[in-house]
């Protein structure tokens, strides 16, 4: 029997080779914007590459592996999973892969107790890349077993300067048609986001982000949480998704969508966030208290979940552009829980973005699509001029669509920018 699990775990990391070797031999774009973990290879530390499913975590850390000896584990794999057994599998790579110097650990989270086996190999001393698609579970159980003996880099959909890179399209076209081209791509964008896989055939966004949303909510959230009924999940996944850029508190959803208790609506937005689908940006507050009584800010990870699964008739610009900024705000290592909030003055006047570093407050940003009207124009800036006053902040900052300009606002400098200067 012992032979038998030997031979069916061989053959089953055979196959998973032959999958490896095969993703690794397609073409694919260089991401930018992501923390350069090649520096680390040769060191002991764990290197542990986050974000939700099919952003491309998997060849990111195939690229960074180009050229090495490295062993690989997809654990996406239920073969795998159900027949688990540490000895075979560590037997079988050592059989399948000869002197491995590295180890690739795809969706490590899917594994029970993956933690003591993953503290276990660390302490071999085998080099360990780890994908994961699990913000909670991954973090949590690394800062227990491995505080500081690991560096975590989050990847995300492609950014919008990426996806027009990748387009082979320059940010800094001067030619009228150039500018044209530019200006649809970007709208594009706008409402369709930046999954990989569909850059090139947009024709089949909604079915690939569809059905990709729904593996994200069945596998990643009501598996693992072993929810039964799911309509209830589904019922709260797409209220928040029509409710993206917006302030919301667990009362107002517990009510809206009649789930009961605010408990449940608190656990189950934890569940929705764990896969990396939904965030939840706090108020700033520098009483700890306050900021966890205060409602919080919903965002998407990426705008072509708003366009697939949104109830809008018609896009809203405004929010579209808010929610991709704060994506983007993730990519340049914004934290929710230390450095990224939003803020209500005094005279209830929002901020959108206020960005911290230690106990400094070092940026607000106002994110309005249209700033052509004096009266929308006004608001934005009045708004930042109050929170400056309030958080003793000079860096001021107003994002729009396509109008650049500094300008001066009873005594304030503010940086006007158009989103495709700001990346």
């Amino acid at each position: 029997m012992c032979s038998t699990i030997k031979i069916v775990m061989k053959n089953l990391i055979l196959n998973q080779r032959a999958e490896r070797d095969n993703l690794a031999s397609r073409p694919y774009y260089t991401r930018h914007n992501i923390q350069d973990v090649s520096s680390y290879l040769e060191s002991n530390v764990i290197k542990l590459i986050t974000g939700p499913r099919r952003a491309g975590k998997s060849v990111y850390a195939m690229q960074i592996l180009s050229g090495k000896n490295y062993a690989y584990l997809n654990f996406d794999d239920n073969q795998l999973l159900g027949g688990f057994n540490e000895d075979s599998v560590m037997q079988a790579l050592a059989e399948v892969y000869p002197g491995y110097e590295y180890l690739l650990l795809d969706e490590v989270q899917n594994l029970k107790s993956w933690d003591v086996w993953v503290s276990k190999l660390y302490r071999r001393g085998v080099n360990l890349i780890i994908t994961g698609s699990n913000a909670n579970l991954l973090s949590s159980e690394m800062a227990t077993f491995l505080t500081g003996r690991y560096v975590e880099i989050l990847i995300l959909p492609f950014s919008m300067k990426e996806t027009l890179k990748y387009k082979g399209m320059s940010m800094q076209s001067e030619l009228p048609n150039q500018k044209a081209a530019l200006a649809l791509e970007m709208e594009d964008y706008l409402i369709k986001g930046g999954y990989p896989e569909i850059l090139n055939n947009r024709e089949i966004e909604q079915g690939y982000l569809s059905a990709l949303f729904d593996s994200i909510i069945l596998k990643d959230v009501a598996k693992r949480h072993k929810i039964r009924k799911t309509t209830e999940l589904y019922d709260l996944a797409d209220y928040l998704i029509s409710n993206y850029s917006n302030t919301l508190s667990y009362n107002d959803i517990a009510e809206d969508l009649s789930l009961g208790s605010v408990t449940t609506v608190k656990k189950f937005c934890g569940y929705l966030a764990e896969p990396y689908l939904f965030y939840f940006l706090p108020r700033y507050n520098n009483k700890l208290k306050e900021r966890k009584k205060a409602p919080r800010k919903v965002y998407v990870v990426d705008n072509g979940f708003i366009y697939t699964r949104s109830f809008e008739l018609s896009g809203n610009s405004g929010r579209q552009l808010e929610n991709l900024v704060f994506v983007e705000l993730l990519r340049r290592g914004y934290d929710l829980k230390k450095s990224l909030f939003y803020y209500r003055t005094s005279n209830d006047k929002e901020i959108d973005f206020v960005t911290r570093k230690g106990r400094t407050v070092t940026s607000l940003i106002q994110v309005c699509y249209d700033i052509s009207k004096p009266k929308t124009r006004t608001r934005e800036l009045e708004a930042l001029v109050k929170a400056s006053e309030e958080l003793n902040c000079e860096n001021l900052l107003l994002i729009t669509w396509n109008h650049d300009e500094n300008t001066e606002y009873k005594g304030k400098e503010i940086h006007i920018v158009s989103v495709k200067e700001w990346f």
